[in-house]
């Protein structure tokens, strides 16, 4: 019998079954998006990835999220139905969540297996997941949308990718610290299966706490938002980070120009 089989006996035995539930609803729910997306919908390839994986992560939520923002209701009605801000935003977050969680999950399973120190374990994940969801899944599979240079993306991407992934981590750090290293320690250990419970657990928190952050994003035009194979962010939230940058400096200028002009009403303005 493997470590991946022991029972539980006590107080704690009923976290097992919940877990084995959840997986078992992850594993078909990650199935359904991966055929739907891949299939059916006119999303984008990135995001058709950025579904299965955050599905992969999320579970059943995922499934949910992903049918009720995304999954188009008639064919060629995918452009109106993604429109609004809330799923602009939700794409937003899916792209975020899905390159940073992936490093993050990396990251965690490797240091945990190798015995690094929580506080140790929290700054390689932070790293990873930075770096993966800001090299790949942002200026790589972005790149065509921000004009075809792999650097131009990545300049372009800092920002945002940055402002994002800090509400993810600052989601998933205290959640992993409250269910990894709470009552029941196998949490710790990935050989267990209460411990990908747990990051199941993070990511969805993650997730949360970043939606917010992403639809302000979207909303200002510093992310890309919900998109299909025959337009991205159509439906209102177009994507274009250097007319947000321009306007953003002059509009920074003109304000430094109306201070030296006038110093004494900017100083006793009210």
């Amino acid at each position: 019998m493997t470590e991946w089989s022991l029972p539980l006996v006590g107080p704690l035995a009923w976290i097992d079954d919940v877990v084995l539930l959840w997986i078992a609803l992850t594993l078909i729910s990650t199935a359904y998006v991966a055929w739907d997306a891949f299939t059916n919908n006119p999303e984008l390839t990135v995001m058709k990835w950025g579904w299965v994986l955050v599905t992969l992560y999320t579970g059943l939520l995922g499934a949910v999220l992903y049918v009720m923002s995304c999954k188009e209701p008639r064919p060629g009605t995918h452009e109106r139905f993604i429109s609004p801000l809330w799923k602009q935003g939700v794409g937003s977050t899916i792209h975020c969540v899905a390159g940073d969680a992936t490093g993050i999950v990396f990251a965690a399973t490797v240091t945990a297996l190798i015995g690094f120190p929580m506080w140790i374990d929290l700054i390689v994940e932070y790293a990873l997941g930075f770096s993966f969801g800001l090299l790949i899944f942002q200026a790589l599979f972005m790149k065509d949308v921000m004009g075809g240079s792999y650097r131009r993306a990545l300049t372009m991407s800092l920002v945002p990718e940055w402002l994002s992934m800090n509400m993810v981590m600052a989601g998933m750090i205290p959640a992993m610290v409250l269910l990894m290293m709470g009552q029941d320690m196998r949490a710790m250990e990935p050989a267990h299966l209460v411990y990908w419970g747990a990051m199941s657990a993070s990511i969805i928190v993650g997730f949360v706490v970043a939606y917010p952050v992403n639809v302000w994003l979207v909303a200002v035009g510093l992310k890309h938002g919900m998109g299909t194979q025959r337009a991205l962010g159509k439906g209102g939230h177009s994507f274009d980070l250097e007319q947000v940058w321009q306007r953003m400096i002059r509009r920074g200028r003109a304000a430094h120009g109306r201070r030296r002009e006038h110093p004494a009403a900017a100083g006793h303005s009210h």
